[in-house]
């Protein structure tokens, strides 16, 4: 593991896989949740960077609620820090696999998970949720809206009849939560057994790893 002690709610490190020294970037839950702050965008970037300078592969393991709110990371520029995670991301030419462990959430999906970054696999085990924001939350949000909607067309919502509009619309929400809609409008390349982890990622890497990276043409230098 590098840097332990600093942004804890991310790992970063170096692992080995079939001969290959790779680089891992992981979530950690038990600390702000996974979440995606100020500090650990920097921790990320840097050994991004890092792994694409050496050639090393990346890895990400994926259990993230979102970048962490708040006024204070706000003010102290959680987009701007934030956006170098998505750079670096999106310039690194290493083979890049992200695995689904859990959570996928907002922006942070984006970053870490999302094909548009340049991933070459992206995979996820079957208790995987990859949405905006929990389905409670969600709901929430979604029912505020419905019953504002029924009360403008002169309908009584009772409690009970907002109880079931509540489950009807998290039902359905849990539903597009599902790793398996995410395979289906190919956000996700596959659904695998958590025991097999090992050895799809290693396999990914070999696929991946005489992969040629052609970046866009720099449209900002003057060519005399």
């Amino acid at each position: 593991e590098v840097q332990p002690s600093y942004a804890t709610n991310i790992v970063v490190g170096f692992a080995r896989l079939n001969g290959h020294v790779v680089g891992i970037v992981a979530n950690q839950p038990k600390i702000l949740a996974g979440c995606i702050d100020i500090n650990s965008s920097d921790k990320i970037a840097r050994f991004v960077r890092f792994c694409d300078c050496f050639n090393k592969p990346l890895i990400n393991l994926v259990d993230v609620t979102g970048y962490l709110p708040g006024t204070e990371q706000e003010h102290n520029g959680i987009i701007r820090h934030g956006a170098k995670v998505l750079y670096a991301y999106s310039e690194a030419t290493v083979p890049k696999i992200s695995l689904v462990l859990r959570k996928a959430y907002g922006g942070a999906y984006i970053a870490l998970v999302s094909k548009d970054m340049g991933f070459d696999k992206v995979i996820a085990w079957p208790i995987a949720e990859i949405a905006v924001m929990g389905g409670s939350a969600a709901a929430k949000v979604l029912l505020q809206i419905e019953v504002a909607s029924l009360k403008a067309k002169g309908e009584e919502i009772t409690p009970e009849r907002e109880k079931e509009l509540f489950d009807t619309i998290k039902n359905r929400y849990d539903k597009q939560t599902s790793p398996y809609y995410a395979a289906s409008r190919l956000w996700i390349d596959a659904i695998i057994d958590p025991m097999d982890t090992r050895k799809v990622i290693s396999m990914g890497i070999e696929m991946a790893s005489h992969k040629k990276a052609e970046k866009p043409y720099n449209v900002g230098v003057i060519q005399t």
